[in-house]
């Protein structure tokens, strides 16, 4: 392990020559500047662990230094210890507020200098070991989605290949028998979509790219993704509507809206456990909501009274092919809502509901956020 190199910033020759002795004494690399610009130049050429920053000097005084290396992303998360000469509180409170993590009094007690860089040394190895921890879960994370997906698309497949492979046989061992041929290859058909639906799904995870959207009655977008779940999956059951913003409009894209409340009215139905015929209710509420960092917020809640979430699966229910059902050629509703949503400013959770079941929730922003860049000219 390399030792840990510190920047001393001082017009005081001094001051540099008696904090590099001890502080070299101990094993730590330093290395010397003596106004502000030779401060950025030098962490410029070589990111040090700490700065040690004098407020007091000429030119470029610390707090600007410190505004500086704060204002550029690949310096900001550079700690910075202020040596300074100021004892008030407004002072101290000064050099804190601009991104300093301690300060240091002069005259300098070397001792006391020494602890503090040792105890700010020891927060940076430890965010480091941090970053790097997170990265090799991030790494792992996708390593293991990738391979969820491979070998679910690879099962999904196979299961309906297999399923057109055994109706065609059964075409052609009844094709003297027309109602026979026809219900055949009505399966036959309906894997096929099965097919066409994963191979759609897995080309709408790929695209980042914000879709245009335009004002839309909110109203219009829930009758819009029931009619679309009750089409594409072929299911006449009504679902219930309590939407007390009426026609509030929106900032949305119709179709991927309608596509992700289909999904998620999907996996309300697929959520029970009852024999065919059997009620089914899935009811949908609306809110408006505010959120500090977000904005104003439309809410969609879809609410149901099925087994509720798995808890073998709970932390995982939106990544690929992850399902507690044993259908053929399911498990990517979920990831798709929330990828699709997502590309609108939203985002999509699912939890247990109060009394049983499940309340998948839908966090639409009301407006399109306007992002204001400043043009310059050359």
């Amino acid at each position: 392990m390399s030792a840990p190199n510190i920047l001393v910033v001082d017009d005081q020759p001094i001051n540099v020559q008696l904090l590099k002795r001890k502080l070299e004494r101990e094993g730590i690399q330093v290395t010397a500047a003596y106004n502000g610009m030779e401060a950025l130049q030098s962490v410029a050429a070589n990111k040090p662990d700490l700065i040690l920053l004098d407020v007091m000097m000429p030119d470029m005084d610390g707090i600007e230094v410190c505004q500086r290396l704060q204002a550029n992303e690949d310096t900001r998360s550079i700690p910075v210890i202020f040596i300074t000469a100021r004892t008030s509180k407004e002072g101290k409170l000064e050099g804190l507020g601009v991104g300093a993590v301690d300060y240091i009094t002069k005259p300098i007690d070397l001792d006391e200098t020494l602890a503090r860089v040792q105890t700010q040394l020891r927060f940076v190895t430890i965010n480091r070991e941090m970053v790097d921890l997170q990265r090799r879960l991030v790494e792992a994370r996708r390593a293991a989605t990738i391979g969820a997906v491979t070998q679910g698309i690879a099962h999904n497949l196979n299961n309906l290949l297999g399923v057109v492979i055994g109706y065609l046989e059964l075409v052609k061992a009844y094709y003297d028998k027309p109602e026979q041929v026809k219900k055949n290859a009505q399966h036959v058909e309906d894997a096929v979509e099965r097919i066409v639906s994963i191979i759609k799904q897995l080309s709408s995870l790929v695209v980042k790219i914000r879709p245009p959207l335009s004002k839309t009655s909110l109203q219009t977008l829930i009758d819009g993704g029931i009619q679309r779940f009750q089409t594409e999956y072929r299911i006449t059951a009504p679902i219930t509507v309590t939407n007390p913003l009426g026609e509030l409009a929106i900032d949305s894209n119709i179709e991927i809206f309608e596509e992700v409340l289909a999904k998620v009215l999907m996996n309300a139905w697929e959520s029970y456990d009852t024999r065919p015929g059997e009620p089914r209710p899935i009811w949908i509420n609306t809110a408006l909501i505010e959120k500090p960092k977000d904005g104003k917020l439309v809410q969609i809640i879809v609410g149901d009274q099925g087994r509720g979430l798995d808890p073998e699966i709970r932390d995982h229910i939106f990544e690929p092919f992850i399902s507690s059902k044993n259908t053929v050629g399911v498990g990517m509703g979920l990831t798709v809502a929330r990828h699709a949503l997502r590309n609108l400013g939203g985002e999509v959770t699912i939890s247990d509901r109060p009394g049983g079941g499940t309340q998948t929730i839908l966090d639409h922003l009301l407006e399109k956020r306007v992002r204001r860049e400043v043009m310059h000219d050359d």
